[in-house]
């Protein structure tokens, strides 16, 4: 009788245990440095505005904004907040750092916003923490966030 719960607890904790390693450590190298933001790693599974133009998979230009900075963050900030699984991490003047979670498998995606006040751009890094893929996901949230936002 205990051999049996013993095997039905390990058969179900195991996979649990799978799930929660895809966290990942949070970076402590992250933020605002020299007036930009981290670069992305060779891997294919981070998308910048501070890449290189030429470096198709790695670079989206930066998103134009108008609005006062405090203002254009808010809107932002209301943003990232209407989508599931995210939490703000770290949020100064001009600096949003969120974490982004997968649903199944629990992957954290680490995404940093910068409005650099001086070029009034909105600078942005998305990347996994996990993994050398990412399917395009971290692009594919930048073009989602930024898709139609008036700041």
């Amino acid at each position: 009788m205990k051999t049996q719960f013993l095997i039905t607890l390990i058969g179900i904790a195991s996979p649990l245990l799978f799930f929660v390693d895809c966290t990942g450590t949070r970076p402590n190298d992250l933020g605002i440095r020299s007036g930009k933001l981290l670069e992305c790693p060779s891997t294919p599974n981070c998308v910048s505005s501070y890449t290189d133009p030429s470096d198709k998979e790695h670079f989206r230009a930066p998103a134009p904004y108008t609005k006062p900075t405090s203002e254009a963050v808010a809107i932002l900030k209301q943003r990232i907040l209407e989508t599931p699984r995210t939490k703000i991490i770290k949020e100064e003047n001009n600096y949003l750092y969120v974490e982004f979670t997968s649903f199944l498998m629990r992957y954290v995606d680490d995404v940093e916003f910068y409005f650099d006040e001086k070029t009034k751009q909105l600078h942005f890094r998305s990347a996994s923490r996990l993994g050398k893929s990412d399917f395009g996901v971290n692009r594919k949230r930048i073009e989602t966030l930024l898709k139609d936002l008036t700041i």
